[in-house]
């Protein structure tokens, strides 16, 4: 079983500023990502709001910018999903081993500090047609699918600064994109809100949800009701990108650390967990904010509280 200081699951900005300071204070660090590093960051089409880039950044870019920067350091990157954690007993740590083991789908690791930096996931409509036309017109991410279509007609569902930012982005290809939200007004920021209501290639349905999406083999189109008056009608469109918020990935977690009712992680202001050694940063925790540069923060100072609470261990 490989054992490291610091173990960081999740590659998204958080864990992967959380690797820069542990790299840095040289600390053996393995960082596991389910998929590839980058998190949501990498499929953002612009982030227009980290600072240094007055015009803006792909993410893509920056998160690549990220990767270079940790590898520097010497950092291990490993594909898997963790799927369970063990964590040191009280006769254990009073022993001296803090040591907490981390399992994969294949592997086992053991490490002194863990940070948890795993994101969320897209949360789901839960109406009729949306399971079986996931990747046949059900799209959560325009980034990933809007090129595909090009002069079709499309609706995005919700109303928050990841919608709207869509929605915009998929106006560059779509003939007609429909915002559909919930309430009478949008919930996205302000500069945001006014670029979405000067285009004219996008419409808006607030106060209005998606009861179903039509459609055997591909999207056909929405059946969308009017919260107001109850009025059901039907849009003929050919994909349906939903963007209604997120859930947090800490299944892995249940019975380890505090969470909140919605599974988000809860921790101090060291971004430690209830159990020591264990921190938590970016998306993942309980929280106001969640964009890249409150992620990067967080990582930053779980990367340095981990390497204090791995010093205390080694005698460092």
């Amino acid at each position: 079983m490989s054992e490291y200081d610091v173990i960081i699951i999740g590659g998204g900005p958080a864990g992967l500023t959380a690797a820069l300071y542990t790299g840095r204070a040289r600390l053996k660090t393995l960082l596991l990502e389910k998929i590839a590093p980058g998190g949501q960051a990498a499929v953002a089409w612009t982030i227009e709001n980290y600072p240094g880039f007055p015009e803006g950044i792909g993410g893509p870019e920056l998160m690549d910018r990220f990767k270079k920067q940790v590898e520097k350091y010497g950092l291990e990157i490993k594909s898997g999903e963790v799927v369970k954690i063990n964590v040191p007993s009280e006769d254990e740590l009073s022993k001296g081993e803090p040591e907490k083991v981390i399992k994969t789908e294949k592997e086992e690791y053991k490490t002194i500090a863990l940070i948890v930096a795993t994101g969320t996931r897209p949360r789901k409509l839960e109406v009729p047609g949306e399971e079986r036309l996931i990747g046949k017109g059900v799209s959560y991410c325009a980034t990933c699918d809007g090129p595909l279509f090009k002069n079709r007609k499309v609706v995005v569902v919700g109303g928050g600064d990841t919608a709207v930012k869509e929605a915009l982005f998929l106006s560059k290809f779509a003939e007609k994109t429909t915002l559909i939200h919930r309430r009478d007004q949008l919930r996205a920021g302000k500069i945001i809100e006014e670029q979405a209501l000067s285009n004219p290639k996008l419409e808006f349905l607030l106060n209005s949800v998606v009861t179903e999406i039509l459609g055997e083999t591909e999207v056909q189109g929405v059946r969308v009701r009017n919260l107001g008056t109850g009025e059901d009608s039907t849009l003929e469109i050919k994909g349906v990108f939903v963007h209604i918020g997120t859930l947090p990935n800490t299944g892995f977690l249940k019975g380890v650390v505090e969470m909140d009712k919605k599974g988000f992680i809860i921790t101090d202001e060291n971004m430690e967990t209830s159990v020591k050694g264990i921190y938590a940063c970016g998306d993942v925790r309980k929280k106001l904010l969640r964009q890249v540069v409150t992620a990067c923060g967080e990582g930053a100072t779980a990367g340095f509280a981990a390497g204090q609470y791995v010093g205390k261990w080694k005698g460092g």
